[in-house]
């Protein structure tokens, strides 16, 4: 309880009358000071009952799912059961893992109706959460004080991987469309026979229709534009290191969740590994919606592991989950140096057979610090380690590349556009 001005104006009062009696004993006041005395402590257990008897509860309304990284609305809706207005002051709450503006909200109820206030919330962690209690103080109908108060908020959420919102969406990020129509190619479905020509490998002639025909005869197939995709998502110790709203384990989710939905309306299949030290879920390649809501399932379940990475074991799993040529897009902590030899061993493990393709989080803060100009005398140390580090990982995407798997470190804004252009271009260029 804290006192509130009507409170503090008693008190007064009767001190000044006990003040006034005892330096002038003929005035008459004697033991007058306890009326407002007896009115104060009155007029607090009036109000202490009436709080009581409220009602009062606020309540949250938003979705039941929310989405990884997407700002979200949430209202909180004020009511009581008494028949005045009832002044309430609270700090809107949220999970941990949330961002909210936790400033606290003045609301005024009116009696027999409810008052609500919208605040925006980020999600920053995949998982099912509790809503905590609110904290509030409500006024009493005097204005003697205000009364604290912890209001249950009986509310669930699930945040899961974001997705994209509308198709505008999705070819912003995937401008170049992937042609389509007849090729020649090693496609399992033979479109025609036509007569040879010049250049056609032997391969495609058909030997039975030729014996027949007493001339050459070439089949032409149609070509298959279905591609096999396993998204390999580190969720080892370094993976929970913080870049922008969300950790890096949280972007590596976002763009997986929403390059599955993506292959899966080009008719590709789509599977996934997520690993630490070990291979913690896997999911063979599938195709459709589906597939892509299994997907969304393991990775909302995911959490990020304290242990170190081995994309060693991740390529083992990977080449146990699919036979044929397939896109392996591997999602990882590029910088992290005891990875990088081993990112490295994986890489050749999945060469020739697969195409790997390596995409990491690079540090905001570190590529600032390399160009920032000296204020202070360690600024220079600083500078020199900052550009070291991002020497040191552009040395490493230059090893990987020289192997044959195209790697590339981006800011989080950056990383699912180029992470998308590179699967553009595989699908392009898929069966060379």
């Amino acid at each position: 309880m804290s006192l509130r001005r009507n409170a503090l104006l008693l008190i007064l009062l009767a001190a000044a009358i006990a003040v006034v009696s005892y330096w002038n004993a003929r005035a008459g006041l004697a033991g007058l000071w306890a009326l407002p005395a007896a009115l104060l402590l009155l007029g607090l257990a009036y109000e202490s009952w009436a709080v009581a008897r409220s009602g009062l509860s606020i309540d949250c309304e938003m979705p039941e799912s929310l989405f990884l990284g997407r700002d979200a609305s949430v209202r909180f809706v004020g009511r009581h059961g008494l028949r005045h207005r009832v002044d309430v002051e609270f700090a809107p709450s949220a999970p941990d893992s949330f961002e909210i503006d936790g400033d606290v909200v003045p609301l005024r109820l009116p009696p027999a109706a409810a008052a609500a206030v919208d605040r925006r919330i980020n999600p920053s962690r995949l998982g099912a959460y509790s809503w905590p209690p609110i904290k509030a103080r409500v006024a009493g109908p005097f204005a003697l004080a205000w009364w604290p108060k912890q209001l249950p908020c009986r509310r669930a959420v699930r945040v899961l991987p974001d997705l994209f919102r509308s198709s505008d969406e999705v070819k912003g990020l995937a401008a170049s469309g992937v042609k389509s129509g007849n090729e020649i190619g090693a496609g399992a479905e033979v479109l025609r026979l036509r007569d040879y020509r010049a250049g056609d490998p032997p391969r495609v002639i058909d030997w039975k229709a030729t014996a027949r025909a007493g001339r050459m005869i070439s089949r032409e197939f149609t070509q298959d534009h279905r591609l096999e995709i396993v998204i390999v998502v580190d969720a080892g110790r370094a993976s929970a290191l913080r870049a922008g709203s969300l950790d890096r384990f949280g972007h590596y989710v976002n763009v997986a969740a929403r390059l599955a939905q993506h292959a899966a309306l080009q008719d590709d299949l789509v599977g996934l590994v997520v690993y630490a030290d070990r291979p913690l879920a896997a999911l063979a390649p599938a195709r459709g919606a589906q597939a892509v809501a299994r997907l969304r399932a393991v990775l909302a379940a995911a959490r990020v592991e304290r242990t170190e990475s081995n994309p060693l074991y991740a390529a083992t799993r990977v080449r146990s989950l699919v036979r044929h040529r397939a896109l392996i897009v591997m999602l990882t902590d590029v910088d992290d140096a005891t990875v990088a030899s081993q990112l490295v061993q994986a890489v050749r493990l999945l060469l020739p057979k697969h195409l790997p393709f390596i995409a990491g989080l690079s540090s905001a803060a570190a590529e600032a610090m390399a160009t920032a100009p000296s204020r202070h005398w360690l600024d220079p140390y600083r500078t020199l380690a900052a550009q070291e580090y991002c020497a040191g990982l552009e040395r490493k995407v230059r090893a990987l590349n020289a192997l044959g798997a195209p790697a590339l470190v981006a800011r989080p804004e950056q990383i699912e556009p180029a992470v998308f252009a590179a699967y553009e271009q595989f699908r392009r260029r898929r069966r060379a």
